[in-house]
């Protein structure tokens, strides 16, 4: 009986330690992006075998423009909740909702306008094939692929 539930116990230990070790290799890769300059990007470096001074080069635009898109975001969120606001005092579209309404469309167009570059700016900083697969990506990921309110309504 002993032996029985000395080999189960070292079973066990021999399955733990098993299981921790391929859970380590596997996520290693993952754990290393963490350590990258640019963590939040790792994942780009990594799916377009990009070398270190091309993926400078991305990270050092990507931060260029994640400060001017904040702003944008900051400004579409204040005329959003301008918005809100004009609409639980109104039942009509009041002539200042319809300014707010283009000029917030004005905002996400400057928006998309400035990603769209950010995209094009971040592709050329790719070797050329790398840069072609990457515009593909985004284009499936992003306001691109024009799933907007104009696909809903064809349903």
């Amino acid at each position: 009986m002993k032996r029985g539930a000395l080999i189960l116990l070292l079973g066990l230990l021999v399955g733990t330690i098993t299981s921790y070790v391929i859970y380590r290799v596997s996520i290693a890769s993952q754990h290393a992006m963490l350590h990258e300059a640019s963590p939040e990007l790792a994942w780009l470096k990594a799916e377009f075998n990009l070398t270190d001074a091309e993926f400078d080069r991305i990270s050092k635009l990507h931060s260029a423009y994640l400060s001017e898109c904040h702003k944008r975001c900051q400004t579409i969120e204040t005329q959003n909740k301008k918005l809100q606001q004009l609409l639980a005092t109104n039942t009509t579209v009041t002539p200042e909702i319809a300014i707010l309404l283009a000029e917030r469309s004005t905002t996400r167009a400057d928006c998309e306008a400035a990603m769209l570059k950010h995209f094009l700016d971040v592709s050329h900083a790719m070797p050329p094939a790398q840069g072609e697969r990457y515009l593909s990506w985004v284009e499936e990921q992003t306001f691109l692929r024009g799933e907007g309110m104009e696909k809903r309504h064809h349903q």
